[in-house]
This record gives structure tokens, sequence and C-alpha cells, in this order.
């Protein structure tokens, strides 16, 4: 029986180690020790994901579980074993964790919200410091280490003696590392061809890549196919006769949240399809609402009707997956467009153009910034559509909006960050009250030098301590690149950002100079 304490121990390692092989060696070693039913779990632990989905656990129950637990801290992680003092003398299981994250995921109704904080409570009373550290980020969806999906893949395929690709071909088809992994060293090789292009299975999306601007992208791919970038849910649509599901990009069914997507999709001439698109709100004039006003119609259970009525989706369909009974995920992305023209009206289908132009391509960009959307899609005409991958073959081109922010707080990092202040909060100045007001977080963008740096830097200007968070007075100007803003009320101005990222420091501003609040609320769709 694999024990919290040793994956929380392999999980530190690998994240404190440079090389890849030396990351996916130690985990695959640790995969091979596994007993039959600690698999799935173990493994989409180390890869950051929790196997049963949505465990409707908030932010409100996660900050304040386990606070009756016994204070004493277990010893460091490291390589060798930790004396648990605060965990019970047998300690935490992997089956534990399973067996608790199964009823949290299980508990609903009236009385809900009480019974995850109990078990919650147990769970995490349970652990030593470094294993509620450990639980609390997976739980909350904050897990960040070495141990990603793809060095578990490669892991997972080494444990078993396959060839990685086998494994890597059945996790973009399952979209769940865990069952694939519990398959193959389970039942062996063989166990992989059962993963398969599936109607109602949905498939991982693929993913883009960066470019720097339309140039950029047509020196890396040459003609390609560039389409707008739209703010919206990525949604996967599946179609049997007249039997539709859809699927979130999370993989999550959503069908009973969309009604016209399903409307939508049935209406099409097809007889069996897998699509991939993007559902969105629009405004009355027709300009997209922000994203976060669009997934209010996702997850929905009760008043559907009247929420479609008030908040619409329109739904841009830009890939085809599957059409009567043919996989089209090894076509190139060519044939998979001329694919989609066949089976969706052209209204439905995400604008697009076709260019090695450099113009051409920069005017696409401008019209879809001009009509309110992030940017372009860049997608090589050659490319198999590669379930689940972040490769080269899609780039994506955004317009990033810079402002100048005060730190006003950081959190200590962990795994290969350990031992630095890492996670900024970042605060917009309020010139009615004279005080900056936090508008978000970011670890994004830092090389170790910054690290150092800011470090020793804002150790100086510690005002006080909570937990692992150092708060710190406000005089250091920090330069940061966001995609956009959105509602919250996490924060005491109303808003988040979204896709923080360091630019630099400002040496050469002081706070009184940093962007104010009303000019991060002005992004506001509505401002």
């Amino acid at each position: 029986m694999v024990r919290l304490r040793d994956l929380v121990v392999t999980s530190t390692a690998v994240a404190g180690t440079r090389s890849r092989l030396e990351k996916i060696d130690r985990l695959a070693a640790f995969v091979r020790q596994l007993e039959p039913d600690e698999v799935r779990p173990a493994v989409s632990y180390l890869a950051g994901v929790v196997p049963q989905g949505k465990l409707g656990v908030g932010w409100a129950t996660l900050s304040g579980a386990g606070e009756a637990a016994p204070a004493t801290d277990g010893a460091d992680v490291t390589d060798g074993a930790s004396s648990d003092a605060s965990a019970s003398s047998d300690g935490l299981s992997v089956r534990d964790v399973h067996r608790a994250l199964d009823e949290l995921a299980a508990a609903s109704g009236r009385g809900s919200t009480g019974e995850r904080r109990r078990i919650l409570d147990g769970l995490i009373g349970r652990a030593a410091a470094v294993e509620r550290d450990f639980l609390l980020r997976l739980i909350g969806g904050e897990l960040r280490q070495g141990a990603l999906e793809g060095m578990m893949v490669e892991a997972v395929a080494r444990a078993a003696a396959v060839d990685a690709a086998r494994v890597r071909r059945a996790f973009m088809l399952a979209g769940d590392l865990g069952a694939v992994a519990e398959a193959v060293l389970i039942r062996g090789a063989a166990a992989l061809d059962a993963f398969a292009v599936q109607l109602f299975r949905p498939l991982l999306p693929m993913l883009a890549q960066p470019a720097g601007d339309t140039t950029d992208a047509i020196d890396r791919l040459g003609e390609a196919a560039f389409e707008y970038k739209l703010d919206g849910a990525r949604v996967q649509v599946h179609k049997r006769g007249e039997e539709v599901r859809v699927y979130s990009r999370g993989l999550n069914e959503v069908t009973g949240s969309v009604p016209e997507l399903v409307e939508l999709a049935a209406a099409l001439p097809a007889r069996e399809l897998i699509l991939d698109g993007e559902a969105i709100a629009l405004r009355q004039d027709g300009r997209p609402q922000s994203f976060q006003t669009t997934m209010r119609r996702f997850g929905r259970k009760l008043e559907v009707a009247a929420v479609r009525a008030a908040l619409p989706l329109h739904t841009w369909f830009f890939d085809a997956l599957l059409v009567d009974g043919q996989s089209l995920l090894e076509r190139s992305t060519r044939e998979r467009i001329a694919a989609l023209a066949g089976v969706v009206p052209a209204e439905l289908t995400i604008p697009r153009v076709i260019t090695g132009d450099r113009e051409r391509a920069a005017a696409l960009l401008a019209e879809s910034l001009a009509a309110g959307h992030e940017g372009l899609m860049a997608k090589s005409l050659d490319a198999t559509y590669e379930a689940g991958s972040r490769g080269q073959n899609w780039l994506k081109v955004k317009v990033a909006r810079t402002f100048d922010l005060v730190v006003i707080g950081v959190e200590w990092g962990s795994g290969r960050r350990r031992g630095w202040l890492s996670n900024l909060h970042l605060g917009a100045r309020d010139p009615a009250s004279g005080t900056f007001v936090m508008v978000g977080k970011t670890f994004k963008g830092m090389t170790d030098e910054m690290l150092t740096w800011q470090t020793e830097r804002l150790l100086a200007l510690e005002s006080s301590r909570e937990g692992h968070v150092v708060f710190v007075r406000p005089e250091l100007v920090v330069e940061v690149a966001i995609s956009d803003v959105q509602e919250s009320p996490h924060y005491p101005g109303g808003i988040a950002l979204r896709f923080a990222r360091v630019k630099r420091y400002r040496a050469d501003k002081q706070p009184a100079e940093a962007d104010t609040l009303a000019a991060l609320q002005a992004l506001l769709p509505g401002s």
C-alpha cells in the first residue's frame, strides 16, 4: 500500500529536478510499485489532476479546511521518509485520499456544503503539513510542479515497457491519463488498442502555442489557415442520429446547459459527427460578452430556458474530427476544413482566410480585434489533429495589454521554487482611498535571477505574515501583461486579471504612478 507521503516525496523530488530524463525515471520507478487500485489516482495526482473531476469544493470551504488540525509539522519532504507527527500513526494512503475525494464528489443536495466540509476537514486533519499543502493545491486546481501530463505519459510508458507514442495516443483519445495507465499497467500493451475515437467519449482538445504576431506565424508555418480567435467556451459536439451531447474543454458533459447548441447540431445533415468549436454569448450589437458572462451558461441545471432567453449562445465550428463513422484525426487541416464545409453551413463556421500573405493576415487580425475578439489562430495546413497537444502546428496571435501595478504581498514558492518568494499579489492604485486594491496574482514570467532578487527585496519590505503569505509595504512597481480582466467577487476591486505575466520591475516608477483600479475596470465589457 502506497502512502501519500511517498507520493509527495516523489512529486517534490521531481519538481526540484532539472533533467527531464531524471524526472521521468523517478516517476516511472514510483509508478512500478503501485497496486492495481492505486494506479489511476496516484498517476492522476502526480499530473496535478483529480480523477473525480469536479468536487463541488469552493474557495471558502477549501481555505478553512483542517484548521482544527494540530499545528505540528512533519519533517521536510526530501528523498528520505517523513516523520509525520501530525498525521495518524499509519499516515494517509493514496487509497484514503481517493475514497475521500469520491465522497466529496458524491455529496449533493441539502446539507452538502456541511458534508463536504466534514469530509475535507477529516482528510486534511490527518495529513502532515507538507501533505496538506499538496492536497489543498491538488483539490483547488493549483498544483504546480514538474510532473506534468507530458512527462507522466513517458513515465507510464517506461513503467509498462511500451512505446510512449502508444500511451500518448491512448491518452489523447481517452482524456484520462489515470485510466490509460491503469489499463496498460494491469492488462498490458494490448489494452491500449481499446482506446479509439468513439462517439460520446470526448477527446482532449488540440491546443496552441503563442506567436508574436501574424508575421511570426507565417515565418513559422508558411501558408496557413488564419481564423478569428474567440474568447468563448470551447465545445466538442458529438452526434449520432437525433442524440447529441456537448462537452466542455475539460471534457465535462454540459448538454443540458446549451439546448440551442443541441438543436443546431441535431439539424446538421450528417448522421454521425464530432465537431470542435467555440460558443460565445453576444451583446445586442453583435460584439462578444466577456468570457465570464458566457460561462454563466455552462453547468447550469435550473432555469436554463430563462437564462437562454437572456443570454443566448452563438456557436462557430472550426474543426471536424469525425464524420459518418470516419475518424479525421489523421487527416490534414486542409482536409478537415473541407470535411467541415461539407456538413456545417458557412454562417456557423469560424471566419477564416488561408493565406501566406503578411498584409492579408494582418488585416484579418485587425478585423477580429475590431469585432471585439481576442486575435487570430494560425494553423498549419498539413497538420493532423493532435488531441491534447500544445505543439507548433497551431499558433495563437493575441495583443496583450500591459499595466504598472504594485506588489502588496507574495507567497512562498513550492517545488523547484521552494525557498523563493514567487506568487505576487498585485494591487492597482485607488486615488479615492489612497490605497492599493488587490486585483490578482501571478507567478509567471519570472527568471531564476528575478526570483532571487525579488525574494531578497520583498523580505526587506515585509510588514506581516499569514501562513505562506508575506505581506509587504507597497513600494515596488511591476509591469504586468494581461489578456483582459473579468468580474470577480474574490478581490475588493470586483475584478480579476486574466493570464497575468510579469514583464519587468519598474525601478523608474513610484507607486503613485501605478495604474488605477478605474483603468482596469474600464476593460470590462460594457464599461
